[in-house]
């Protein structure tokens, strides 16, 4: 295949896509997208409340953001992270970034103005997660619109509204920064995907990119493909992507050093970490795009192998300053775990199982997360062999590569990918609608297009394998898993944390799902919460609660620990139990009480159990 053949705008005039013949600029998604949006939230005003229990998320993540917000509003400094409550003395530097807490935020101290706080802060953690789901909204509808036109603009809204209406990230309360970067990157992919490639798009891209850095580093994988796109169409298109690419990468160095300076504070700037924005991906990120504009102000109108040879030049650049400062982030950030911590706590964690482990532990669920995405990269794969907008498709596929290869190491890639994974299936379902329409006497059609739009829906997927596992359990026999589990008490909500919130201020030992919640709802210092940077004091916790009576009391005083909370249906209690039947933990789940700890009476019927330290 010759480069004229992937062009989307070479010289070649029968290449050239204007925004009119894409079905319009930007201007034209304002009102479905409002009504999109609309429908959205009066949806989720009815089912919120029919349903309402809290105003926070269920995600560990989302309580302990509402605790750092708070802690911002409190008076804490804008460059300090520590949570002065989570942990050991010294407390824990957290790795989130105040890019998100800052608007969060902003609406608690908004509606202040007319609420008290808790009616404040339910009004804010309502409103952001809605807010988060306009990018989606516009990227994905834009994206199509790219590939297709019109109708497939149309399907593509309609993926997105589904996938922010099923999506728990969108629902009131998810105040976590997921929701905030699959926005950026339906934003980014959406902009590089744009027929016409103005700079204007690929300069949205790139603070996109950056931005994407600054909140958080698990995107990294993502923007670095995306960087990589761009270099590289650039030196396939030469000229005509000066303005362009340079626009992306002059906007991702200038974007990355005010993220960096506003939110990493001077006493800082030489310090390397790699689970956020640093001056290991300050420095790789500026080297790099500013490399590549500089290659692409010197080096637009030679030849294609003098801008590949730049470009290998910027790479091996980037390349050796990542070895010579940040060589540790080439590696799994979690690696250095204690293995005690990897196999009661990571290896438990949803978010982190590979392909083999999720499909053991659920496998009827196993297409949800990785059928979608396998049948986009197919669709882009032919569409490339096919000449049709091959360029488009190739950026997606390489997208959607780095997000499915991501949710085969860890299932939390899979969010990334059957999102991206919407806009190249949109483009087809509306090309087989098409089809379909216009040959309607012809079933053939009629089926592909009905089977493509549901195939392209992971919800569909689990509900197939929900039904072949209660097919397979029916002719074996057996009761399935998912209809036998009974309800479980509920150790994490305010009415069982009260009796905790009256006990003095001192140090809480408790299973780390309960480490969050008990920091919202009381003004204790809790040992342990489920934060890679909080090692010592999740270890302390385990290993107090897996260590006999006797060498468990040791512990917890060394620790300065005064409360243990104990909650016998904790999945982390329950595994530390049957790990260690002579531990602390299972000696409590069998209601013996060693000497050195005060039952409080009132909890001892109740799902949270508490005790002091004599």
């Amino acid at each position: 295949m010759n480069r004229s053949e992937l062009c989307i705008r070479p010289s070649p005039a029968a290449f050239h896509v204007s925004p009119s013949q894409a079905g319009g600029g930007l201007e034209a998604l304002h009102k479905p997208v409002a009504i999109a949006f609309a429908i959205f939230v009066l949806l989720t005003v009815i089912m919120h409340f029919f349903g309402y229990t809290d105003y926070i998320g269920s995600d560990n993540d989302d309580v302990m953001r509402l605790v750092e917000v708070r802690d911002l509003l409190g008076g804490q400094g804008w460059f300090d992270m520590t949570q002065y409550r989570l942990g050991m003395a010294e407390g824990t530097q957290m790795h989130w970034s105040r890019l998100v807490d800052l608007p969060i935020a902003g609406l608690i101290l908004f509606f202040s103005a007319f609420f008290g706080q808790t009616l404040a802060e339910a009004a804010a953690l309502f409103v952001w997660p809605l807010l988060t789901a306009v990018p989606i909204l516009y990227g994905l509808a834009l994206g199509a619109r790219s590939l297709g036109g019109v109708v497939a603009s149309t399907m593509g809204l309609v993926a997105a509204f589904l996938f922010v209406m099923g999506g728990s990230r969108f629902h009131p309360g998810s105040i976590d920064h997921t929701n905030v970067q699959l926005g950026i990157m339906a934003v980014i992919a959406a902009c590089l995907v744009s027929p016409w490639q103005s700079p204007r798009a690929f300069a949205m891209a790139g603070f996109g990119a950056a931005l994407a850095v600054a909140i958080g580093v698990e995107t990294t994988p993502h923007v670095a493909v995306a960087c990589i796109l761009v270099a590289l169409l650039w030196a396939w298109h030469g000229e005509t992507m000066r303005a362009s690419a340079g626009a992306f990468a002059l906007v991702v160095a200038l974007s990355l050093s005010g993220f960096f300076f506003l939110t990493v504070p001077p006493g800082h700037y030489s310090v390397v970490v790699c689970d956020a924005l640093s001056t290991g991906f300050y420095a790789l990120g500026v080297v790099g795009s500013g490399g590549l504009f500089l290659a692409v102000s010197l080096a637009s109108r030679q030849s294609f192998a003098i801008r590949l040879a730049s470009l290998g030049a910027v790479g091996a650049a980037t390349g050796a300053l990542a070895l010579l400062i940040a060589p540790a982030c080439l590696s799994n950030p979690l690696a250095n775990l204690d293995p005690l911590l990897v196999t009661m706590w990571l290896n438990n964690v949803t978010e982190a199982q590979s392909v083999w482990s999720q499909f053991a532990i659920e496998p009827w669920t196993s297409a949800i997360f990785y059928a979608v995405p396998l049948l986009a990269m197919m669709v882009c794969a032919a569409r490339v062999l096919r000449r049709e907008r091959a360029q488009s498709h190739l950026v997606l596929f390489a997208l959607i590569f780095v997000s499915y290869a991501i949710t085969l190491i860890q299932v939390r890639g899979a969010v990334f990918a059957n999102m991206l994974s919407f806009i190249p299936l949109a483009a087809l379902v509306a090309d087989l609608r098409d089809q379909a329409r216009a040959d309607p006497k012809n079933v053939r059609k009629g089926v592909l297009f009905a089977g493509a739009a549901l195939a392209s829906i992971p919800f569909v997927w689990g509900l197939a394998g929900l039904g072949l596992m209660r097919g397979y359990e029916a002719a074996i026999g057996r009761e399935s898993d998912a209809v036998a589990v009974a309800e479980e008490p509920v150790c994490t909500d305010g009415t069982a944390m009260l009796p905790l919130s009256r006990e003095p201020a001192g140090v809480v030992a408790a299973a780390s799902n309960l480490g969050a919640p008990i920091l919202r709802f009381t003004d204790h210092r809790v040992l342990s919460a489920p934060y890679h940077r909080n090692q010592a004091g999740m270890l302390a916790e385990l290993q107090a609660g897996m260590a006999p009576p006797a060498a468990a009391e040791t512990i917890l005083r060394k620790a300065g620990v005064t409360l243990v909370a104990f909650c016998k249906s904790d999945p982390q209690v329950k595994n530390m139990s049957e790990a260690e039947p002579a531990g602390l933990y299972a000696h409590l789940g069998n209601g013996k009480i060693p000497g050195f700890l005060e039952p409080i009476p009132a909890t001892m019927a109740k799902p949270l159990q508490i005790f002091r330290l004599r």
